[in-house]
C-alpha cells in the first residue's frame, strides 16, 4: 500500500474556499472515481493549511486515480468556479506531496 500524505498552504483568507471545495465537490469526486481518502486534518495552529493522507494500492494506481481527477468535468468545473475571480481567486498558494509505505514493525499497538 502507498499512501500519500498532501499539505496544502492557502493564499490568505481562502480557508474557508478550499474548505467548502472540498465539502460541496472535492470528496465526492474521489469517491467516484475510487480515491481514498484516510484522514484528514485542518492546522491546529491556526495556519492556512490542510492535510491529507490517500491509500492507492500503488505508484501506477495513484498516477492513474490522478490523471483521471485532473481530467474529470465535474471537477474542472468546481475549480473554475471556486477560483473564479468574483469568488476570490485562486485558493491554494502551494502544495507537498509525501509518499509514504507503512512501517512493517509498526503494528497499531499505540491505538486504542
Amino acid at each position: 500500500m502507498l499512501y500519500e500524505l498532501r499539505i496544502y498552504t492557502m493564499h490568505e483568507g481562502r480557508m474557508e474556499a478550499i474548505q467548502e471545495r472540498f465539502t460541496r465537490h472535492t470528496f465526492a469526486i474521489f469517491a467516484r472515481l475510487g480515491m481514498k481518502v484516510t484522514d484528514f486534518w485542518i492546522d491546529a495552529d491556526g495556519k492556512p493549511k490542510l492535510y491529507y493522507v490517500l491509500a492507492f494500492a500503488d505508484r501506477e494506481e495513484r498516477e492513474r486515480q490522478w490523471e483521471r481527477f485532473r481530467q474529470d468535468p465535474a471537477w474542472l468545473a468546481a475549480k473554475r468556479h471556486s477560483e473564479s475571480e468574483q469568488n476570490g481567486g485562486p485558493i491554494v498558494a502551494a502544495y507537498e506531496v509525501i509518499f509514504m509505505n507503512r512501517a512493517p514493525f509498526f503494528h497499531g499497538c499505540l491505538r486504542k
